[in-house]
Parts: structure tokens; sequence; C-alpha cells
């Protein structure tokens, strides 16, 4: 890679630290290329993204980025978690983790709060952002709902008398 990709390489990362609001930090020793492949899909799933980094570049690319506190963390086989949703990397990541221990977390951050590695998976723990939207809509329609089932009753019940009252003139 010459000093022109390095620099580009550079450059897109800032951008990249710019725009997220959530990276996670990790170490992938000893996955095999199927392994990062299937971490990368769920990512993409939840809509984030992992990438494997170089660590000298990484850490230019964080200077005057708010999680240049990262920094220390871009040390051996390092790869980066990273999304606009504040949960869905740390998710992804912990749940992967879970089943292959050759991913470690190491830390990482939301927004300039940094986390460690327990504050990573407390974060994976909270319900993600479409969760929590379809969580508020649910509170938000219940109550309309609710109104709408009491109001249709006595209409329902009413009807209900005619039709037995009709029947039981018909028998008559």
């Amino acid at each position: 890679m010459d000093r022109s990709q390095k620099e580009a390489l550079v450059a897109s990362m800032q951008q990249t630290f710019e725009e997220a609001e959530t990276v996670v930090v990790t170490h992938y020793l000893g996955l095999t290329v199927a392994e990062v492949s299937d971490l990368r899909d769920r990512m993409r799933e939840a809509g984030a993204s992992f990438k494997v980094t170089k660590n000298r570049l990484t850490r230019l690319a964080l200077k005057g980025t708010k999680f240049e506190d990262l920094s220390e963390l871009f040390t051996g086989p390092t790869a980066i978690a990273y999304a606009n949703d504040p949960v869905a990397p740390a998710k992804v990541a912990t749940n992967f983790a879970k089943g292959n221990e050759k991913l470690v977390i190491l830390g990482g951050a939301i927004g300039e709060n940094r986390l460690d590695a327990k504050g990573v998976g407390n974060l994976a723990s909270l319900p993600s952002l479409d969760e929590s939207r379809a969580k508020l809509v649910g509170l938000l329609t219940t109550p309309a709902s609710r109104l709408a089932a009491v109001l249709q009753a006595p209409g329902g019940q009413l009807a209900r008398v005619f039709a037995a009252r009709a029947e039981k003139g018909e028998a008559a």
C-alpha cells in the first residue's frame, strides 16, 4: 500500500468515525474467513458494519474525532464494529462473542462516552432503536384501540339484543 492509498484510507476511516454513533473495538485472533464473513453478514442485517483495521492508520484516523480516546485499544489483531444505531454493533458483537470465544470485545464508545467491555455488554442488553420505536408506537396506539373497543361494545350489545328479539318473535 503506497502513501496515497494510506492517506485515502485514513480519510475514509475518519469520515466513518465522524458519521458513526457507536464504535465497538474487538480482537479477532483465530477467526476464520467464513466466521468473519458470517459476522459481517450479521452486522449488515442489523444496520452496522464490521471492518478489520490497520492499527497505526486507525489511530491516525481517530485524531480529532469523538472516538479519539479509543486509540489505546488498537494493538494486536483489531477490528471495529460501527453504526448510527447506538445499540446494533454492540448487540451483534456480544451475541457473536458468546458463541465464539475467538472474538474478544475490548471496549467501545457511544459518542464521546467511552465504554469498557462490560459497558459494551450492558449496551447490548438494551433494546435496539427499531425495537424501542415499536414499543413506543405500541404504547401510543393501545389506548386508542381500547377506546374504540369500549365505544363499539354498546352498539354490539344492542345488535345482539335486537337479533335475539327478532328470533324470539319469529319463533312465536
